[in-house]
């Protein structure tokens, strides 16, 4: 026998002794040349996920979204050029296009899940189902705070996803993700569940599934399905220092997203509680100097009036290390036990004061944030909604005032104005909140200057 028939002869013994210990080969080895892979063992088709691919693609569908920009061009912005040069009194645009992907989630009602980041700021939607067929989508509500959105397509032949309890899921469960990664249509990846509840990635309430499936730009909003095909998270970012998968990615937990959901189609926004505190991560020094133990937790550091925090009698320098007994590591812990709580939910927080263990008991209450109407203050904002920042927006530094809807017939819109923006300036001048913004419209500006956060970006934009 030559070298090479050897070699060949001991690398079929390596493969099907693995094959025969793992319980998967009960049958002779075939001598053929060609003999591969068996259509069956012990009368058994092979282990295909196929059949489970087959039902639940149909309900993965393609989102492409335009947005028009205006460009701005300092020559052509001011008034007496315009007249000079007789142009027009209209910006001119360029239209961005986006990629991603959505869960049909209620077939009868045409609802579909996906992520916030993949529409927002869009002024057309469309949706491409499996079957090819490309239909006009409507935003029902949007919750940047955990980057989801309900949109909703016209009803007929729809397949819908089940959802699953992603309170079930366990790190080592086999898992699929389905989307469509770089527009290059729709693509399967299977992997485990790495890590649950993962936190500290982003701005915002997070309790994400880490997987190693492969997850790439295109497949925000796609699904992530268990063996069963039942929906156990909404895929929503990547870790990656390239931008292309390394492994690690992250899905929104079903259970956080069928929540959300609920509320933005019966109120179209996501309501929720606050404690009323703001606070800092417990450090060695810290605990030092509140006379504890090292360890881990949250410092309150302020408790605003006529706040649950308050009613229950919280002070500065406690230091919050559990919530109905799941522990607070930090402050972002703490943040996401807050947002991710139902508003009225009874709340027995663990405490220490002054070294001392203590418990004390609270009802989270509705957030008191401002909210006015922009034609209410100036007639160039008359179309827009505004309000106050989100905790989460404030704790991660942000200040300002967010852009919660625009008329598509208002002078902002007109301008480039849109949904989901926060005016963090006006003339360069910034401010803290909706009613600071009010007291500078007080005083009439001529030029409305405004500094606009949109996604990662800050712009300009001039209202006239």
């Amino acid at each position: 026998m030559t070298r090479t028939s050897k070699t060949r002869v001991a690398s079929l013994i390596a493969l099907f002794g693995l094959a025969a210990l793992l319980g998967l080969v009960a049958f002779p080895v075939s001598h053929e040349a060609h003999a591969g892979l068996p259509p069956s063992v012990d009368g058994q088709p092979l282990p295909s996920l196929a059949p489970m691919i087959e039902r639940v693609t149909p309900a993965v569908v393609n989102i492409n979204t335009r947005t028009r920009v205006a460009v701005r061009d300092p020559f052509f912005d001011d008034p007496f050029f315009r007249r000079f040069f007789n142009m027009p009194n209209q910006p001119r645009e360029r239209v961005q296009q986006s990629l991603g992907s959505g869960v049909i989630v209620d077939a009868a009602k045409g609802y579909v899940l996906t992520n916030n980041h993949v529409i927002q700021g869009a002024d057309d939607i469309e949706v491409t189902l499996h079957d090819k067929r490309t239909l006009k989508a409507q935003v029902i509500g949007s919750d940047p705070a955990t980057d989801l959105t309900v949109l909703k397509i016209p009803v007929g032949g729809l397949e819908q996803i089940s959802l699953a309890k992603s309170s079930d899921v366990r790190v080592g469960d086999f898992v699929v993700a389905i989307g469509d990664p770089f527009g290059l249509g729709q693509t399967v990846t299977s992997g485990i569940v790495s890590a649950l509840d993962r936190t500290g990635l982003r701005g915002g309430y997070q309790s994400f599934i880490q997987t190693d499936a492969s997850i790439n730009p295109g497949n925000s909003g796609g699904a992530l399905v268990n063996l069963r095909g039942e929906l156990v998270g909404i895929n929503s970012m990547i870790f990656s220092p390239s931008g292309a998968s390394v492994g690690i990615g992250f899905a929104i937990p079903s259970d956080l997203a069928a929540n959300v959901m609920r509320q933005l189609i019966q109120f179209g926004e996501v309501r929720r509680g606050v404690l009323g505190v703001e606070t800092q991560d417990l450090t060695a020094e810290l605990a030092s100097m509140l006379g504890i133990t090292k360890g881990s937790g949250a410092v309150v550091t302020r408790v605003r009036g006529d706040s649950a925090a308050a009613s229950a009698g919280l002070q500065p320098g406690d230091v919050i290390v559990a919530v109905n007994e799941k522990t607070v590591s930090s402050g972002q812990d703490l943040h996401n036990i807050e947002g991710l709580s139902p508003l009225g939910a009874a709340l027995n927080v663990r405490i220490l004061r002054d070294g001392k263990p203590q418990t004390v008991s609270m009802t989270l209450k509705a957030s008191a944030s401002t909210r006015l109407r922009g034609g209410d203050l100036d007639a160039r904002l008359a179309g827009i909604q505004l309000q106050d920042l989100t905790d989460a927006q404030r704790q991660n530094g942000l200040a300002g005032s967010a852009v919660t809807a625009v008329e598509g017939s208002s002078r902002a819109y007109a301008q480039g104005l849109r949904a989901g923006d926060v005016i963090v300036a006006i003339n360069q001048r910034e401010f803290e909140s909706t009613a600071t913004l009010a007291d500078l419209l007080q005083r009439k500006p001529r030029q409305m200057l405004l500094t606009i956060l949109r996604g990662q970006s800050l712009y300009y934009l001039l209202l006239e």
